[in-house]
């Protein structure tokens, strides 16, 4: 008898690391260096200075907000600190001053972290996009695991060992698709175009993914860091639509070396109509504004993103109050 085999999923690799089954562009050393040396050779945006973008003040629940009720309190740059479902959720978290192996030097904070470590109420679970330095914190885990040690942490592939070297007990990986449920929400583990590498060797190595959450018919969408691709339309036909959607809207320029990594803020209004193909007429869905006015990253000027975002949103016919760009520190609740 034939003996039959099942197939890996296409964003697996045969060699155990994983890749984008549908752009599979990769840019290599040569390729940042003609993106670096180009910036000679053409116009920059210029940066607002730091004192200008605006603080807001962090107005969550403490312990935690009501089974029913949503708020988002942006901490910066991928950082948020979600109350849904009864539990506090932190996504992405970095508080250290620069994102990079080392604090002497690499990207440095333009704002600081907008809520002060210590003033978290008691954090239940924790969502790890991916492990690029912006995203995954070496410092701000050890602080987390030792802060909130009954903190459950969810990660794509891979990414387990580097959470419980570091103390945490709770830990869950999910690879695409894959789904759990955690004290009464659903959590699913989404596609996303991207990848991941911490150094020089370990690339493709731990997967990269979004996330959707659900809880008593209400839902959320966290989608990491992640170019346009066409499974958004897939994550909304699964799991939307979406009452909030935590979308990337910056570090997208110059676009031939971005575009496959990161959308510009009129892709992600494009992929937010996606997750949301399946939403009523009428039906009220919010965009927030996240991965900007941080860190800086890519050429567009800090201030840019929200300014296009706002300019895709109206032209796409979306009521303005339904685009949410928050100040630092700056909390809403739906």
């Amino acid at each position: 008898m034939e003996r039959l085999t099942t197939m890996p999923p296409s964003h697996h690799r045969p060699d155990g690391r994983f890749r984008n089954p549908w752009d599979t562009t990769e840019h290599g050393l040569l390729d940042v260096l003609r993106w670096k040396l180009g910036r000679r050779d053409r116009p920059r945006g210029i940066d607002p200075d730091p004192s200008t973008f605006p603080r807001g003040v962090p107005e969550f629940a403490r312990p935690r907000a009501e089974r029913d009720a949503i708020s988002v309190t942006w901490i910066g740059h991928s950082t948020l600190l979600l109350q849904f479902g009864g539990l506090n959720i932190l996504t992405d978290p970095i508080w250290s001053e620069r994102a990079s192996p080392t604090q002497r030097f690499g990207p440095r904070r333009v704002v600081p972290a907008a809520v002060d470590f210590a003033s978290l109420p008691p954090i239940d679970l924790v969502l790890l996009s991916h492990n690029h330095y912006d995203h995954l914190d070496d410092p701000t885990i050890r602080r987390l695991t030792a802060a909130h040690p009954a903190a459950q942490w969810i990660t794509p592939l891979g990414l387990a060992p580097f959470v419980r070297q570091r103390g945490g007990a709770q830990i869950a990986e999910l690879d695409w698709w894959g789904e759990l449920e955690f004290r009464g929400v659903r959590i699913a583990c989404t596609p996303a175009q991207h990848f991941s590498a911490r150094g020089l060797n370990d690339r493709f190595a731990t997967l990269w993914a979004g996330f959707a959450l659900e809880s008593g018919g209400r839902r959320l969408y966290f989608a990491g860091d992640s170019g346009y691709h066409p499974e958004f339309t897939k994550i909304g036909e699964r799991y939307g639509p979406f009452d909030i959607a935590l979308m990337p809207i910056g570090a997208y320029d110059p676009r031939w070396f971005m575009r496959v990594v990161h959308m510009d803020p009129e892709e992600s209004v494009r992929a937010f109509h996606d997750l949301n193909v399946r939403r009523a007429p009428g039906q009220r869905a919010v965009m927030v504004g996240i991965h900007w006015g941080t860190f800086k990253l890519t050429d567009e000027s800090l201030d840019e993103p929200p300014v296009r975002a706002r300019a895709a949103w109206l032209a796409a016919g979306e009521p303005a109050e339904d685009l949410w760009i928050l100040p630092h520190g700056g909390t809403r609740w739906r």
